[in-house]
């Protein structure tokens, strides 16, 4: 059932499988993992009211000992608190180093849940079962886990690869527009960085079938981080395309006012501005990536109200300078990305303005 993609990390292999009905089948598939029986079905507000049923319904019926354990929906519960304070019931429910972590839910929830098995015991198995867009082409996938501080993203983290990713589509049908939209944001990268092709697949979008369109990206995704798993050899640099200024943006504006998606699509207009100066990339090709975000209600105009001062601020604490320098990721064509050192912070200041 469904279409499997394998990351391939030799030892640490895994296969993310993208499908219909797969949250069904997520007892039956840890069963084949070897994992132990006790093990937290970790979720939010939201999703747990929608599908945590059906999750623990599968383990249980697969002989697991599930606990469910539910955060705050949103970015804000993404931190070191919220981390402590599920260990905390982990520790209730008498798990050990045995246990394992199911992370069910969006971006926020699989980067949270991928952290606490990350630090449980020292690291815990992690299966990820993402259910929006934005996570299943993109967060779930790589073993980036993490929390937000209170002026920057992700800047607290662990790699911790998942043994398994089940993508279940059917999942995708219950989000509301604005967070089934922000996903593109990522689909749309996939698409400008490595595969133009995709670009038109978003053009011609068929929103019943979704199943291809996510199975392309995890590829573009699992070749990345199978190249280059933990961000050393640049490759997997690449993927950060409109984050740089994205994270900043998110974090300025404070967590919770934009979704993550919707950050990240004023990030890759800001890029492809920055693109168009200093890797030659054509302004048609950089009106075209802003006119895909804009079918999608992405904002491609900085929001009232967040400082200059904060985004720049943010920006400095971003994981992507070196020594002080930025490596900034610019196309010089769509379907094709560089790691630039040439960019200033003069030329990151000039691209937010251009967008107020």
């Amino acid at each position: 059932m469904g279409q499997r993609v394998t990351v391939a990390l030799g030892g640490r292999s895994y296969d993310v499988t993208v499908g219909s009905g797969l949250l069904d089948t997520l007892g039956e598939e840890a069963k084949g993992l070897a994992l132990g029986k006790g093990c937290a079905v970790i979720s939010d507000t939201n999703v747990a009211r929608l599908h945590g049923e059906r999750a623990m319904e599968s383990l249980r019926g697969a002989r697991f000992e599930p606990v469910a354990i539910t955060v705050p929906a949103g970015e804000k519960s993404k931190s070191l608190e919220q981390a402590g304070w599920i260990c905390d019931r982990m520790i209730e429910a008498r798990l050990d180093r045995k246990g394992w972590v199911a992370a069910l839910g969006g971006g926020v929830v699989g980067d949270l849940a991928g952290f606490v098995a990350a630090i449980y015991y020292r690291g815990i198995p992690v299966v990820q079962a993402p259910t929006t867009v934005m996570a299943q082409v993109d967060s779930s996938i790589g073993g980036k886990t993490g929390v937000n501080t209170r002026n920057a993203k992700n800047l607290i983290g662990a790699f911790h690869q998942p043994r398994l990713v089940l993508a279940d589509v059917e999942t995708l049908k219950t989000l509301p527009p604005r967070e089934f939209n922000e996903g593109f944001a990522e689909v749309i990268k996939h698409g400008a960085i490595r595969d133009r092709t995709l670009l038109d697949a978003v053009e011609n979008l068929d929103r019943e079938n979704l199943a291809d369109l996510i199975r392309r990206n995890v590829e573009i995704k699992a070749r990345i981080v199978a190249a280059d798993e933990e961000e050393k050899i640049g490759e997997r640099a690449l993927l950060n395309f409109g984050h740089t200024i994205g994270h900043a943006i998110e974090a300025a504006a404070g967590y919770g006012r934009l979704l993550h998606g919707e950050a990240i699509s004023l990030g890759l207009v800001a890029a492809c501005r920055i693109s168009v100066q200093k890797a030659g990339l054509d302004p048609e090709e950089a009106r075209r990536i802003t006119a895909l975000l804009e079918r999608f209600d992405l904002p491609v105009r900085l929001p009232d109200g967040i400082p200059m001062a904060a985004i720049l601020s943010a920006l400095e604490a971003d994981k992507k300078f070196e020594e002080g320098a930025i490596r900034f990721v610019v196309c010089p064509r769509l379907g094709e990305a560089v790691v630039s050192k040439d960019v200033t912070a003069k030329d990151i200041a000039a691209a937010i303005e251009s967008m107020a």
